[in-house]
């Protein structure tokens, strides 16, 4: 472990206070753990700059970080607890309250419910990306003892499904590209070199700077000769750079995947060596790919057969090459199929876990500890009851999903709640925006099954339409500069770095998402959670690497773990230190055994998804009622999800939702750039702002997600708008993949007609 030589977390003058710290949420963001200087004066943030000294992110911030002031400050942010009457859900008729006040009535309303209906009837909703990502499950386990926690995008579809296949196929962790992040002086290191080339899949890591990985290095490895190559149905502005932009149709991408593991096979391209010694199964696993020549996934991609071939070359003959696979690979009912190729594209070329490649997680302090594993915790701890967790909601029915994921399964859950064979009595909305169709599908389905639960709780900065439609409590969350905390990228799957959030500032009657947590379990389940006298000590005892203080930690700066490649070869990927995987083989499994006992296809397949022009089985009328290619999910400078709308300098780089079309099918329909359309399919409509743009293939159109109005009427049924420009109401429900895993957010149908209203909304 190495820390940052010369790091002073606080600096005084006679002027203001520089607090260093390190950002995660709220506001949302994935824990990229960016370095920021914040300059207090009078007890208030005056300027927010980027931190040079981090040894990743050097000073650079992105727009919603320099944003910060905003934020904190914003008019309409809550900063005290507020409660309302059962019957005035969806009316503006808060109650400002205190923390006693409102922790009184949640443990009230738990206690009674788990005594008349049992734990399992507690349900606590999380979101994605943000810092309440590591704790929503816990508050579920370990205060109300419940087993149902619950991201309620269908099919899970958001860095889980890739997080459990790879632990299926070779053990855990996660591959990700190698940046040098590991190494405090970089670049420089003698052990590192620069990927040849970068296969980005699916993937806009300058927007999204996804799952902690630092996105802007992509261009620094570019400037030391890393070449790209994008595989998307959009041309982003990094795809503009690349040597080749692989412009293929929305939701064909396994097919390409293994065409191109055709090609590589039938051509004697893959690293013998590894096969050899590393892999399980490749004998059954080329046979399989004998099926898919890159002549057969030219027509089906709508790539050419020579650069299928020619890039396919170059991945596996290039020492050596990384792979950034991205949403695309979550967000398809085939994804797992797609998942498990390209796993296996990185196996046998050689170009896992090697310089220039993709890097496999370490352990890091306090790892080897089984309690970190959230349901083993809470049965130590007495609260989670084994008799209870065999009640999590579609355990049983995707047990590949749920030997890795400890929630329920989210289209099984909704489900349950339609048709009465599960009634949820308490929600528990835990940075979790589902009616906003922030993350879920169908988010109007979500209403419904959830707008008589008995009792309901909200906790963030921000009222928005969840809380406006359910709650009867409020919780006002701290951001990350008015709170202690830790940041991991990766959510410790691929930790480059351990960096300490600092306290800057305290802004109203506001409490982080630890402290919350503390305070509830101390009256739910004193009997454990009296142990933790509050968050840093919280922190000491379960988070920060052992041995450690708080204030030894943030005083080490960014502490980077050492990098080690091959670690297959070293004993470092299995707790019993034998060389090899976390297999049944001990190998990569090409021809997975776990798939194979889950009674599933132990090698990979195309499947075409449901709602396609290629679906033979897609009636034909759909598909002349709804001719266009609907994608959704890129993502934006400015926001997270759904959140950051009411932002001004953030809301006025992008005022609208955007339907980005071609120019050609804009032209056949009368649409004009700048104009408000009507985007329908059998599934729902909605109204967004057209972008014509040569960027995207004719017959497809991508629109924006999570869209909402914080200046719109509140009360129901707008719901600040909730569903009049929000492209989730088109996507359905319940449309999984193998392992219950993915969904159509990145392949549907619709069509798009003009606004003839021409009702202009004002941002």
């Amino acid at each position: 472990m190495q820390e940052q030589e010369g790091y002073e977390w606080k600096t005084v003058t006679d002027d203001e206070t520089i607090i260093r710290t390190h950002a995660w949420s709220p506001p949302g963001c994935h824990p990229v753990g960016c370095g920021l200087q914040l300059h207090v004066k009078d007890g208030k943030i005056v300027k927010v700059e980027g931190d040079p000294t981090h040894p990743i992110t050097r000073g650079a911030l992105c727009p919603r970080c320099l944003a910060l002031k905003e934020f904190i400050y914003h008019p309409d942010r809550v900063l005290h607890p507020m409660k309302r009457a059962r019957e005035d859900r969806g009316k503006d008729k808060w109650e400002q309250i205190t923390w006693d006040e409102a922790y009184d009535i949640i443990e009230e309303n738990a206690k009674r419910i788990i005594k008349d209906y049992g734990e399992e009837s507690i349900m606590v909703f999380g979101g994605t990306g943000r810092q309440a990502n590591t704790y929503y499950p816990l508050m579920a386990f370990m205060v109300f003892g419940s087993p149902n926690a619950c991201y309620a995008q269908s099919g899970w579809s958001c860095y889980g499904p890739r997080a459990t296949i790879t632990a299926h196929l070779m053990g855990g962790g996660y591959p990700e590209i190698d940046n040098a992040c590991r190494y405090p002086d970089r670049y420089d290191h003698p052990g590192w070199e620069p990927p040849k080339y970068i296969l980005l899949w699916g993937k806009e890591p300058l927007k999204s700077n996804p799952d902690g990985f630092w996105g802007h290095s992509v261009i620094d490895l570019m400037k030391r000769g890393t070449k790209l190559i994008c595989v998307d149905p959009r041309v982003h502005w990094l795809a503009t750079r690349a040597e080749q932009i692989v412009q293929l149709r929305p939701g064909s991408d396994t097919a390409l995947a293994l065409a191109m593991l055709n090609h590589i096979v039938e051509n004697d391209l893959y690293d013998h060596d590894f096969v050899d010694r590393w892999c399980y199964g490749f004998e059954e696993f080329a046979e399989r790919m004998k099926q898919y020549p890159p002549s057969w996934a030219a027509p089906i991609c709508g790539v050419p057969e020579e650069q299928i071939i020619d890039v396919a070359t170059k991945f596996a003959t290039f020492k050596h090459c990384a792979l950034g696979w991205g949403l695309a690979v979550d967000q398809n009912p085939n994804g797992v199929q797609l998942a498990q190729a390209l796993l296996s594209l990185l196996a046998i070329t050689g170009n896992l876990d090697v310089p220039g490649g993709c890097t496999l997680g370490t352990p890091i302090a306090g790892d080897d500890d089984p309690a970190r594993d959230m349901a083993n915790w809470g049965f130590a701890a007495g609260v989670l009851k084994p008799e209870v967790w065999e009640k999590r909601l579609g355990a049983k029915e995707y047990p590949g999903f749920s030997t890795i994921m400890n929630q329920c399964h989210p289209d099984f859950t909704l489900a349950a709640m339609q048709n009465g064979d599960y009634k949820c009595r308490m929600a528990y909305f835990h940075s979790s925006n589902v009616v906003s169709g922030a993350i879920a599908a169908q988010p109007d389905k979500w209403y419904e099954a959830l707008k008589d639960v008995d009792f309901a709780v909200a906790q963030e900065p921000f009222m928005n339409p969840t809380a406006m439609a359910l709650a009867d409590v409020f919780l006002p969350l701290t951001t990350f500069a008015e709170h202690d905390g830790h940041v991991q990228p990766h959510y410790g799957l691929n930790a480059a770095f351990e960096a300490a959030i600092n306290k800057a500032v305290t802004v109203g009657d506001c409490k982080c998402d630890i402290e919350i947590m503390i305070d509830l379990g101390k009256r739910m389940h004193p009997e454990f959670w009296n142990q933790f006298d509050g968050v840093v000590d919280y922190l000491e005892k379960r988070v920060i690497p052992k041995g450690m203080t708080f204030d030894e930690f943030r005083k080490a700066g960014v502490i980077q773990p050492e990098e080690v490649y091959r670690k297959y070869e070293k004993g470092m990927l299995r707790p019993d230190g034998q060389v090899g995987f976390l297999t049944t083989t001990g190998r990569f499994e090409l021809y997975s055994l776990a798939f194979e006992l889950f009674g599933e296809d132990p090698l990979p397949y195309f499947e075409e998804p449901p709602f396609t022009p290629q679906n033979k089985d897609l009636d034909p009328k759909i598909l002349e009622e709804y001719p266009l290619i609907l994608t959704t999910g890129a993502r934006t400078y400015v926001s997270f999800h759904s959140e950051h709308r009411q932002i001004p300098s953030l809301r006025a780089m992008v005022p609208d939702p955007l339907l980005e079309m071609n120019p050609v099918d804009a032209e056949k329909l009368g649409i004009k750039d700048g104009d408000w359309v009507l985007i329908e399919n059998q599934f729902g409509k909605c109204r967004q702002r057209a972008q014509v743009t040569p960027t995207i293939q004719p017959g497809v159109v991508h629109a924006m997600h999570a869209w909402w109005y914080p200046e719109k009427d509140p009360e129901a049924p707008s719901l600040f708008g909730a569903y009049d420009s929000n492209i989730n109401t088109l996507l359905p429900n319940g449309y999984i993949g193998k392992l219950g895993f993915g969904d159509t957010f990145k392949a549907n149908l619709c069509k798009v007609t003009k606004d003839e209203t021409n009702e202009k909304e004002e941002a």
